[in-house]
């Protein structure tokens, strides 16, 4: 990876996040899913198997290959950096993933495209990460529960969130987050949890 957000590995790995897979459960059946800075477009092919439509952003599509012909997915190519392209998608998606990828207050901005009742799913970098390798500068990397604070800030409801290293697929430091978009009055349903037999 270099450090212009750049992953060669990430855009070759189409298996989803073990984060994204136990959330995913959480965002409503049928709804709406943008995947952000989408890569190979794992995520894209995942919620897309499950029967979502799946909005799928990244400066270059290209790298979607045989995703971009899955039914239900449509890339866009956009300037992540940006508002615009977000403002543009709206603001009635079931569910929002991202991956490895570091936008300046992107938090702010996907939160206006959540519905009520909408999930925030991300995971990335975090300082740390550059005992690892790339990405090591400090403007790739989340500050100290930069993550859980963006989340917090936008009133989104936090189910869950971690702050450290993981060991797989290979060694680095992460801030991972599920969080809702919830009225007042409403209150996350959770799924359940079966018991072995």
């Amino acid at each position: 990876m270099n450090d212009f957000g750049h992953n060669p590995e990430h855009v070759s790995n189409t298996s989803p996040s073990p984060w994204v897979v136990r959330f995913a459960p959480l965002v409503a059946a049928g709804g709406a899913v943008m995947d952000v800075a989408c890569g190979g477009g794992r995520h894209s092919r995942f919620f897309a198997e499950r029967g979502h439509p799946v909005l799928a952003m990244d400066r270059d599509i290209s790298k979607l290959g045989e995703v971009a012909g899955i039914e239900g997915v449509t890339g866009v190519e956009a300037d992540l950096e940006y508002i615009a392209p977000f403002e543009a998608a709206g603001e009635n998606f079931a569910g929002i993933v991202v991956t490895n990828y570091r936008g300046v207050n992107l938090v702010k901005v996907l939160a206006s495209n959540l519905r009520s009742g909408g999930v925030l799913i991300y995971e990335t970098f975090a300082v740390g990460n550059e005992r690892f390798g790339k990405p090591s500068s400090p403007d790739f990397l989340l500050k100290p529960d930069e993550l859980l604070k963006e989340c917090l800030a936008e009133n989104l409801t936090v189910i869950a969130y971690e702050f450290g290293d993981v060991d797989l697929p290979k060694p680095t430091t992460r801030q991972r987050i599920c969080a809702l978009k919830m009225a007042e009055d409403q209150h996350p349903v959770l799924p359940g949890y079966q018991n072995p037999d």
